[in-house]
């Protein structure tokens, strides 16, 4: 007798998630982001990650930019974003960087979110990092108040513990939590997240699966263990490191969307080949045992 996970809310993303934070750092006009948003669809990555701080809060107009350019390309896609950090720039200048999940902040986020992607809608929705001061109940009338205004279609977290995500999701089903997972950064194989994640059905987004880079520029000890590895693992399998990188992301059975950060049109490649990719359970341990420094108990 098998137990089926509860329903979660019907979101659905592209396999390979392109993230935007940098974006501002790309340095693309107008046009040029056009055409990268259309190379991108081309790839089959539909769906994009922003978050209302990113670029110190200028990512999102960017991207939006190119959306009012040429507006057929947003039925095209999902629009992902976050909210919920009070970031300090020169423009907010807060006393300090804190949370903030009250109803009016997460209005208030929302709507400017809709304005800069020129959207009227948006897919999916991430409490970007726990609020310990939030009041779950409260914070899940505001999704659901939002929601039947039409303003977004699911909502999410992001960065959460496994006991995090259940007090919210209690409240008002969650589609995914967006969590960290790279070959450097192993966490969330233990601490419960993707386990929750495949108990409830609600396939977990990945960040910096490529370790920020690290991966490949590291010089500490871990990194160029991990390095030398998978070097020898994608020289066999005629893939590129961060082609394996991915792959050994893909592999886990929670079924996760890996997230990308580039804006080379190379790198989305690279990701997308992951999915062509069967890593064994040999050469995934592989990779596990060297980031630990050590073989499976």
């Amino acid at each position: 007798m098998t137990t089926q996970p509860t329903p979660r809310p019907d979101l659905s993303l592209s396999p390979i998630i392109a993230g935007l934070w940098r974006i501002r750092d790309w340095k693309l006009g107008v046009a040029e982001r056009v055409r990268w948003i259309e190379q991108a669809l081309e790839l089959g990555i539909s769906s994009f990650d922003h978050a209302d701080i990113y670029g110190d809060y200028q990512a999102e107009a960017l991207f939006g930019e190119a959306l009012q350019a040429a507006p057929a390309l947003r039925r095209r896609m999902q629009l992902v974003t976050k909210c919920g950090i009070r970031l300090r720039s020169a423009s907010l200048p807060y006393r300090i960087n804190y949370y903030d999940t009250s109803a009016a902040y997460v209005r208030a986020q929302v709507e400017q979110s809709l304005r800069n992607l020129h959207t009227e809608q948006l897919d999916l929705v991430l409490i970007h990092r726990p609020d310990y001061l939030m009041d779950a109940a409260a914070l899940a009338d505001t999704f659901a108040t939002l929601t039947r205004e039409g303003k977004v279609a699911h909502w999410g977290v992001s960065n959460h513990s496994a006991s995090q995500f259940a007090l919210l999701d209690a409240c008002h089903p969650l589609a995914t939590n967006q969590i960290e997972l790279s070959p450097l950064h192993m966490d969330a194989l233990d601490d419960g997240t993707l386990d929750q994640a495949r108990q409830l059905g609600a396939r977990p987004m990945i960040w910096s699966p490529l370790a920020g880079g690290r991966l490949f520029t590291g010089e500490d000890e871990q990194a160029v263990r991990v390095r030398a590895e998978m070097e020898r693992i994608a020289a066999r399998l005629g893939i590129s490191l961060a082609t394996l990188a991915y792959a050994w992301v893909l592999r886990h059975p929670s079924r996760p969307h890996p997230i990308t950060g580039t804006g080379r049109m190379e790198g989305l490649r690279e990701a997308v080949a992951a999915l062509e990719v069967s890593l064994d359970a040999e050469d995934w341990y592989a990779i596990w045992t060297a980031s630990k420094g050590h073989p499976v108990p």
